[in-house]
């Protein structure tokens, strides 16, 4: 029918048809195909083949380069939690109307709410309230967020009912530690343990559950007094290159 038209009309006509049809081919060629569907590869991610996905993920970017999708898709799985976040916060500056930048500052908020900076993820959280008011996301952030305020509430109640002070009796109670990062996959989280060991590092790990996700948090040394506590920080974010902090013993 186009090309019909482009045949009865003027020469000047057709030329400009022919212009605007080349550049609604080019336009579909190097715009909607470069979008990908990455639902089937969360899926897979959510059923334990993150490795899988991870090997076609440089292929996918290859014949891709401008899928927004993909940055996200890179995002989880990246398996260092830093790293993720800083994929995630350029994804959401860069394409704020994509369909996944909800699900990216929620995944933000999800990192530092398990690293308990919980002030940087209220931040972040009403970020994703304003910018993304219908998010599916902050109903299951707030869910996460009552429940620290009665986990607090609890807290208060314990110290009111015994406020007996808390005699130290061996060695192995302290005050403070480090913590030193958080990983979603355990063999990470186990690799770091396992290096700070190697240098004579006391350490453990603990899991955090934060919306449905399972971090795995690395803390390191035992302190009786915060001075000490913040002389180690400061050496141990120096040798290992980390961004480590301080937490109390009653708040882990």
């Amino acid at each position: 029918l186009i090309f019909c038209c482009i045949y009865k009309n003027s020469p000047e006509m057709n030329k400009t048809l022919i212009i605007l049809i080349s550049l609604l081919l080019i336009f579909s060629l190097t715009g909607f195909s470069q979008e990908v569907d990455i639902v089937p590869y969360l899926k897979q991610i959510e059923k334990g083949e993150s490795q899988a996905v991870k090997s076609i993920l440089p292929k996918l970017k290859k014949d891709n380069p401008q899928s927004a999708n993909l940055i996200f898709l890179e995002g989880v799985l990246t398996e260092n939690g830093q790293e993720a976040v800083s994929i995630y916060q350029s994804f959401v500056e860069k394409f704020p109307t994509n369909s996944y930048a909800d699900a990216a500052l929620y995944r933000i908020y999800s990192y530092y709410y398990a690293l308990g900076l919980y002030e940087t993820a209220g931040k972040v959280l009403k970020n994703l309230t304003e910018k993304y008011p219908d998010s599916p996301y902050i109903k299951m952030a707030m869910s996460q967020e009552e429940a620290k305020q009665n986990e607090s509430a609890s807290e208060k109640n314990e110290i009111k009912e015994d406020s007996k002070p808390i005699e130290v009796k061996n060695d192995a109670d302290y005050k403070f530690t480090v913590q030193a990062g958080a990983f979603v996959r355990i063999e990470n989280a186990n690799g770091l343990k396992t290096e700070f060991e190697s240098e004579g590092i006391a350490c453990e790990i603990r899991e955090k559950n934060v919306g449905g996700t399972t971090f795995h948090v690395v803390y390191a040394g035992k302190f009786n007094s915060r001075s000490d506590a913040e002389k180690f920080l400061q050496q141990l974010n120096s040798r290992f290159n980390l961004n480590g902090r301080i937490v109390e013993k009653e708040k882990l």
